[in-house]
């Protein structure tokens, strides 16, 4: 079987780390980690332990938690812009801050809120906090939300990086099951360069993408 990365489709990824129950590998022309498909959770395993995520908007944590990317996010947009929350979760939070902010907010999730149609129009901005990890094909959901932003547009991201490959060996985020798909810094340049995107890093684990 051909292993292809499913970020930017490279052939032949090395082997990066390997636990117990999993492998990681790391492609070389983007750089992304990724567990390879056939050891992914099935759906319902992967809806069981987002059910048991209890994130809500009446949680003051964790609302300090999304200003890591609201912040500097909402810093940039112009009054009256609109929004979409990609992968909004059990709990949507970041969309009602945002409309608390002033913007006209959609939100779409694959269990909890999928209505597809909000993915066939444009929007000044789109948010994806605690989301890309979870992605099985991260290169063509993340072409498609570009898509989706109006010229001049922000894509904000919200997940840990992978830093080095030893610290990557002892790190928690890659004990959850669901978790198969990690992004560096250099992963994050890479793709934006071939998106015609520029790229900030306002924190450790977020980042925000401008469409030209």
């Amino acid at each position: 079987m051909m292993r292809r990365c499913p970020l930017c489709t490279s052939p032949e990824p090395a082997l990066y780390h390997q636990d117990r129950r999993r492998d990681y590998y790391q492609c070389a022309t983007c750089a992304l980690v990724f567990v390879p498909l056939e050891q992914h959770v099935s759906a319902a395993e992967e809806k069981a332990e987002y059910d048991q995520h209890q994130n809500s908007p009446h949680d003051t944590g964790y609302r300090r938690f999304l200003g890591r990317l609201f912040d500097p996010m909402r810093a940039k947009l112009s009054a009256g812009a609109t929004g979409l929350d990609f992968g909004s979760g059990p709990g949507p939070t970041l969309s009602l801050m945002f409309e608390e902010a002033g913007h006209a907010m959609a939100i779409y999730d694959i269990y909890y809120a999928p209505d597809e149609q909000v993915l066939h129009r444009s929007y000044d901005f789109i948010t994806a906090t605690e989301v890309v990890e979870h992605l099985a094909a991260p290169g063509e959901v993340l072409s498609q939300l570009v898509a989706n932003l109006t010229p001049g547009g922000y894509l904000g991201l919200m997940t840990k990086r992978v830093t080095s490959q030893e610290a990557f060996s002892r790190w928690h985020y890659i004990n959850d099951p669901t978790h198969v798909s990690f992004f560096s810094e250099a992963t994050f340049r890479w793709w934006s360069v071939t998106q015609g995107l520029s790229v900030e890093f306002p924190g450790n684990d977020t980042v925000i993408l401008t469409k030209h």
